[in-house]
């Protein structure tokens, strides 16, 4: 039975792969896209890799979706000629597809089987107090890496300001939503934020010890405020407010400071104390979880665009 699930499973993926490159469309590619997301995150399931489940959950089909729909529909607004939905085959974006897949597997099976660290890895661990190792990697034994990885996010973010028009910038963030009184959308809005807000925090605080973390429970926070923007509750803000300014900054500084604490006391830059390794990583993990959870909302908002009235 375990087969065939697993099967089944693999054909879904490969066939939900092809029908996002070679489908008709680009809103039908952008639905099997998010469809493949969340089927691999079934896969990463399958392969006991939990941490990367959530991240491809939440990230890769979740957010990334919400993305490309968000660039569909803006692209759809602003140009005439948007492509229809019978367009046919790219054929080049297909094939170049086609031959990065065949490089891949040909990688895969040429390369020398890696050796596990599984031994080097136990025995450092309880220095990194945290108990899940994929923690431990991401906020200690590779630090550095994190810490880019936010800065990066955040150039992103600046990246999509910049293409703002100067004129647009005294109005709120992205384009004014609507919901009808009552209707799906605002009951959405009132219900799901407080069950979200309360998942976002537990995976932020589980992740020290089970799968979880500042990425996945982040990017859940970010849902929960986009729900109520979505929903008319609340007004996106002006990126003027310091506040905002203050929360996308959060992560990465604090991560700073604490790499500079960790110098500083002799444990090396972004090496922490034993005593206090595992307080020092969950409270990186809560800061980079705020400026995520901004980072990305404000990333599917857009930047200022005309139409929204006080």
């Amino acid at each position: 039975m375990t087969l065939l699930l697993d099967a089944v499973l693999c054909v879904l993926l490969l066939g939900t792969a092809l029908a996002a490159v070679l489908g008709r469309g680009v809103f039908r590619a952008i639905v099997f896209f998010i469809v493949y997301g969340l089927l691999l995150s079934v896969g990463w399931v399958r392969l006991e890799a939990v941490n990367v489940a959530l991240a491809e959950a939440a990230i890769g089909a979740g957010l990334t979706g919400i993305l490309l729909l968000t660039t569909y529909g803006k692209l759809t607004r602003v140009s005439a000629e948007a492509e229809p939905d019978d367009a046919g085959v790219n054929l080049p974006v297909a094939l170049v597809s086609v031959a990065v897949a065949g490089a891949l597997a040909w990688a895969w099976s040429v390369l020398p089987e890696p050796t596990r660290p599984r031994a080097e890895l136990a025995e450092a661990l309880p220095r990194a107090g945290v108990e899940n190792p994929v923690t431990a990697v991401l906020l200690s034994f590779r630090a550095w890496d994190t810490l880019l990885e936010s800065v990066v996010l955040l150039a992103a973010l600046i990246g999509l300001w910049l293409l703002g028009r100067d004129e647009d910038w005294q109005q709120r963030l992205g384009v004014p939503q609507h919901a009808r009184p009552g209707g799906i959308m605002t009951s959405f809005g009132r219900v799901l934020p407080p069950v979200g807000f309360l998942v976002g925090v537990y995976l932020v605080f589980i992740g020290a010890d089970e799968p979880g973390g500042a990425f996945q429970g982040g990017t859940v926070l970010a849902a929960v405020g986009l729900v109520a923007a979505l929903a008319g509750l609340i007004q996106p803000p002006r990126i003027g407010q310091w506040q905002w300014h203050a929360g996308l900054v959060l992560g990465p500084l604090v991560f700073l400071l604490a790499g500079v604490a960790g110098a500083l006391s002799d444990s090396g830059f972004l090496g922490y104390p034993e005593a206090i390794a595992g307080t020092a990583i969950l409270v990186i993990e809560a800061a980079l979880a705020a400026s995520i959870a901004v980072t990305l909302a404000f990333l599917v908002i857009g930047p200022p665009e005309k139409g929204h009235r006080e």
